[in-house]
């Protein structure tokens, strides 16, 4: 085709000799053409990409190091050691095992090309548009993830993925993948491989696994951190749907048949989660508080972090936490005696120390040892705070009453007529509080409204999922928040009505790098300063109400340092009627100016393992009617004078 000058054109287009839009629609030869040529540069692209990247080595995962993790001081609490990780031959990896894996990611692994196209495409569309790439993946692509390459969400990391996962593919026989992906594969509670992971859910070798254990296990290869079922209800309802899931997969892809699938009706529990010895008494608590901080605050996760490589820094005082176990477990010695009153048993201890200036946790107890009783105490979400909620809405009432003071009708005695008299937050909340009364309290919740009651709450650091129903009885502390979360919100009152969140690391280091994600920002105003102080104020009297008088304590305490420093306390009280008893208490400034000390939140209560309930309260300790609530107190009186 020439042009108008007679010069013959490459590309007839716009087209000679057509008129309107036939002029602008390509012919079948330009578009075959073009997409010849673009189909050929892909190929040649693909070829060159395909040409240039090898198969590396292996990993950093083969050369593990340790994750250690340091006191604030700078001293090491403890070194998590090297992979858990045993390597097992196929043969000894039984064929139902195999099949569960296989069924759940990626069931056409014998015959395709050990990449998917679709999968691949999907997700590098989303991790170009900033979203997670998840799904999509082979067996082949993970082990090649898993042994060769980064954990790094990005397209780059994604085609490599993609172009060694077709070398591998080419160069090595199916079963020696499957193989070395079994034996590579992240499992959840520190396992690496079907050996380990055996052993960590069911406590015997892979070759000893049933179709059903099986089925557990591949289910955790989705994502341990939501699929490992000790780690909670949510977790346990996931973890039954996908064995299920699983089972019935294998039947669809002809690897079971129907009559052996029905063999496999009763989910098998596995162990509960254990944690290593060196992580026994509080270390193992202390450790997974610090994961809890760093995962939240890097989106890091138990993966990443049992990679190992890592330092971490927590803010943990190791005096400090090793005299809150002290006092904890002198308490429990002396008052809680299971073999001689059934209303002992099943009694827990739970306790956090919090810094009002920054938010720092500086010591917590969780438990007897976390070798032993794998549930934290002092980050659990199930212990209602009853009368040490009260604080919160007399808070909220006196800034209120700051921020909007309203004039209220008077009748003709200059009285305002009691129908519509709200409550004085000062007078009545503040006596209530200290004189441990209720009726004030719900009547406040009325007027106020509940609303305000929780946002206060929040603010103060409680977090919104542990707050109840907003029900008539809300203000006298139907919610369950935990230990470390309730000294944080009472630093709110001692620290002048400024809040820091609650943070357990400080800082964190992989191969000497900083990792992101530790910046502290500025503490936050909740209440005026003036609030705070009229809270501070009647929290003390209820720390003289339940302590004793400060004159009494100056004589207790004269030449320790002690002297005219009273405590601000707030405490359930044995007419809450709930399955708890809590003490949240710290000090007002000393004399000498040296800062507000933490605030520490005890909680006591009663679980019996395996049941969703609290247990009642009355005669623990053999408190009779006072439901306990007498232990608390205690406890946090032997640490105070401990770390005094």
């Amino acid at each position: 085709m020439k042009d108008t000058k007679g010069r013959r054109r490459f590309i007839d287009y716009p087209r000679q000799g057509r008129e309107g839009p036939r002029r602008w629609l390509p012919s079948w030869r330009l578009l075959l053409g073009t997409s010849g040529g673009a189909v050929a540069a892909l190929a040649g692209l693909f070829a060159v990409v395909y040409a240039t990247i090898d198969i590396p080595g292996e990993n950093s995962l083969a050369r593990k190091q340790a994750t250690v993790y340091y006191w604030a001081d700078g001293s090491q609490m403890v070194s998590v050691g090297a992979v858990n990780r045993q390597s097992v031959a196929l043969g000894k990896v039984p064929d139902s095992v195999e099949h569960s894996v296989i069924a759940a990611e990626n069931a056409t692994f014998y015959t395709d090309s050990g990449v998917s196209l679709k999968g691949n495409a999907r997700a590098v569309m989303n991790m170009a548009s900033g979203e997670e790439a998840q799904g999509g993946s082979t067996i082949t692509q993970q082990f090649v993830k898993n042994t060769y390459l980064s954990q790094d969400r990005t397209v780059t990391r994604k085609v490599k993925e993609f172009i060694i996962a077709l070398k591998i593919n080419n160069q090595r026989p199916k079963q020696e993948i499957l193989r070395d992906y079994l034996n590579t594969s992240w499992f959840g509670r520190g396992s690496y491989g079907i050996q380990a992971a055996a052993h960590a859910y069911y406590g015997i070798d892979a070759k000893d696994l049933d179709a059903g254990q099986g089925a557990v296990l591949a289910a955790l290869l989705k994502g341990s951190e939501q699929y490992d079922p000790g780690l909670g209800a949510a977790n346990h309802r996931r973890s039954v749907a996908r064995w299920k899931w699983i089972l019935d997969r294998q039947v669809d892809t002809g690897w079971m048949s129907r009559k052996e699938r029905a063999k496999y009706r009763k989910y098998p529990e596995p162990l509960p989660p254990a944690k290593p010895t060196s992580q026994a008494g509080q270390t193992g608590y202390l450790v997974d508080v610090a994961n809890k901080f760093i995962k939240s605050n890097t989106g890091l996760t138990d993966k990443d972090l049992a990679r190992g490589g890592y330092r971490i820094h927590t803010t943990f005082d190791k005096a400090r936490t090793r005299q809150l176990e002290k006092a904890v477990t002198g308490v429990r010695k002396k008052t809680i005696d299971p073999k001689k009153r059934a209303a002992d048993r099943f009694a827990q201890f739970g306790a956090a120390s919090v810094r009002p200036e920054d938010g720092a946790v500086v010591a917590l107890y969780g438990g007897t040892d976390a070798t032993q009783h794998f549930s934290n105490n002092a980050d659990t979400s199930a212990v209602p705070a009853g009368s040490a909620f009260k604080p919160f809405v007399l808070a909220a009432a006196l800034q209120q009453q700051a921020d909007q003071p309203v004039r209220q009708p008077v009748d003709a005695w200059g009285q305002q007529p009691q129908a519509v008299r709200p409550p004085n937050a000062w007078e009545d909340l503040t006596g209530a509080l200290v004189k441990g009364q209720s009726p004030p309290f719900v009547q406040a919740g009325r007027h106020l409204g509940l609303p305000r009651i929780r946002d206060l709450a929040v603010k103060a650091g409680l977090h919104k999922e542990s707050l109840a129903q907003l029900e008539p009885t809300f203000p006298l502390g139907t919610s369950v928040p935990s230990a470390i979360r309730m000294a944080s919100a009472y630093t709110t009152f001692t620290g002048g009505g400024l809040h820091a969140d609650p943070y357990a690391v400080s800082r964190m280091t992989l191969d000497g790098k900083p990792v992101d994600g530790f910046a502290r920002p500025a503490p936050e105003r909740v209440v005026s300063t003036e609030v705070a102080q009229q809270v501070t104020a009647a929290l003390e009297g209820v720390g003289w109400r339940i302590l004793g008088m400060p004159e009494a304590n100056a004589r207790k305490d004269a030449g320790r340092g002690l002297v005219n420093r009273p405590v601000a306390a707030g405490a359930t009280e044995p007419g809450d009627r709930l399955k708890s008893a809590w003490f949240v208490a710290g000090q007002a400034p000393p004399a000498s100016g040296d800062g507000n000390e933490p605030i520490t939140a005890v909680t006591l209560f009663r679980n019996k393992p395996g049941t969703p309930d609290l247990l009642p309260m009355e005669g623990v300790g053999g408190s009779g009617p006072e439901r306990g609530t007498t232990l608390p107190p205690k406890v946090w009186s032997a640490y105070r004078k401990a770390v005094s």
